[in-house]
């Protein structure tokens, strides 16, 4: 066998124990009545239209951006560890979509991105694990186009119980930030936008848009 094959054998082997590790995380999941496929269609159901540059923060295991891309969708996902999103990559690879994400590096809390350079932005079940959800959204913010829209989802409080279940079955513990969603939906009505709240069976969804004829500091409306 020659290198490039011993090589290409390894990575068929990484994709297919991480697809393994995946269909028995979702079937946990689903024995403590969490339906993670059903939670993340629900929150693309209620982000349509979703259209122009797209960029999800936060990118985990990357369960989220499968889902998305399985849509058809095109987009950027960062997350602030390489780790993590390794598995993304083979998620991806798996089902043969690596190709319509670009996978980036970064802290939520300084982004590398120009101003108003993505028109919708996705944070799923990321605000839970946040120290500061106001520096975060406030680079979101900036890097939102005038007139774009944030789909931020997270855990409500069945599905913190759930996740702490879960946690606790792997012998760990489901650590919690200070900030919740209903804070950061404050946070962005504050900041002049429109949010509308939808509730899940374990996760609740904002979609927040931005007020025409109001001005967001950082945005410009002409």
């Amino acid at each position: 066998m020659t290198e490039s094959n011993a090589l290409s054998k390894k990575m068929e082997n990484e994709v297919l124990e991480n697809h393994e590790r995946y269909m028995a995380r979702k079937a946990l999941y689903r024995e403590y009545g969490y339906d993670a496929e059903g939670e993340r269609d629900f929150v693309i159901e209620k982000a349509h239209p979703i259209s122009g540059a797209i960029l999800e923060a936060g990118t985990g295991k990357g369960y989220f951006t499968l889902a998305l891309a399985q849509k058809g969708f095109n987009f950027t996902s960062f997350d602030i560890s390489e780790a993590e999103q390794k598995y993304a990559r083979l998620n991806l690879m798996y089902h043969g979509r690596e190709q319509q994400v670009c996978f980036d590096i970064a802290d939520a809390e300084s982004l590398a991105y120009e101003d108003h350079c993505f028109d919708i932005i996705f944070t799923i079940n990321m605000v839970h694990h946040l120290s500061c959800a106001r520096k975060v959204f406030d680079e979101l913010i900036r890097v939102l186009t005038p007139f774009g829209k944030l789909v931020v989802s997270d855990l409500n409080r069945q599905g913190l119980a759930i996740m702490d279940k879960i946690h606790a079955h792997d012998g760990g513990q489901h650590h919690v930030g200070a900030d919740a969603l209903s804070d950061v939906g404050k946070m962005l009505v504050e900041r002049g936008f429109e949010v509308k709240l939808h509730a899940g069976v374990n996760q609740d969804t904002l979609i927040a848009k931005t007020c025409r004829g109001c001005i967001i500091p950082g945005h410009t409306t002409n």
